[in-house]
């Protein structure tokens, strides 16, 4: 058993090829192998996101704070809140982060395949991000 104590790894801010904004990264607890899973913290302040990304295993969103949006490529805009929980099925292009006028944290839960957990793309347009 291991156990990460709050705090024991340095948070980092996010960088600015994958992200638009002001954007903190804790990192929580990821598996040992044989296991794939990796966990942070992401804190969004206000008009802050992911650029375009996949996930080849999927991701799991866990909101703890504030009020953000979520979406997925040719589908609609979604807002979450605290205690919301989001899943991104493996492969599909989305972004998610802060609301423009709310920060969001959430909880990401992510698996590796072959090593790899997210395949980055371009940034959000803010015409796009605004409009949903």
């Amino acid at each position: 058993m291991k156990v990460n104590r709050s705090a024991s790894v340095p948070s980092s801010v996010a960088p600015p090829e994958m992200f638009t904004g002001t954007v903190r990264r804790d990192g929580l607890i990821n598996a040992e192998r044989p296991g794939r899973v990796s966990t942070g913290l992401v804190t969004f302040e206000p008009g802050a996101r992911t650029a375009w990304h996949t996930h080849p295993a999927g991701q799991i969103l866990i909101i703890t704070a504030g009020r953000g949006w979520v979406q997925s490529e040719g589908q609609e805009r979604y807002e979450v809140t605290a205690g919301d929980s989001v899943w991104i099925p493996a492969d599909e292009r989305h972004w998610h982060g802060a609301t423009d006028k709310t920060a969001m944290t959430h909880i990401a839960v992510t698996e590796s395949v072959d090593g790899s957990a997210v395949t980055w793309m371009e940034h959000v347009r803010d015409e796009d991000f605004l409009r949903g």
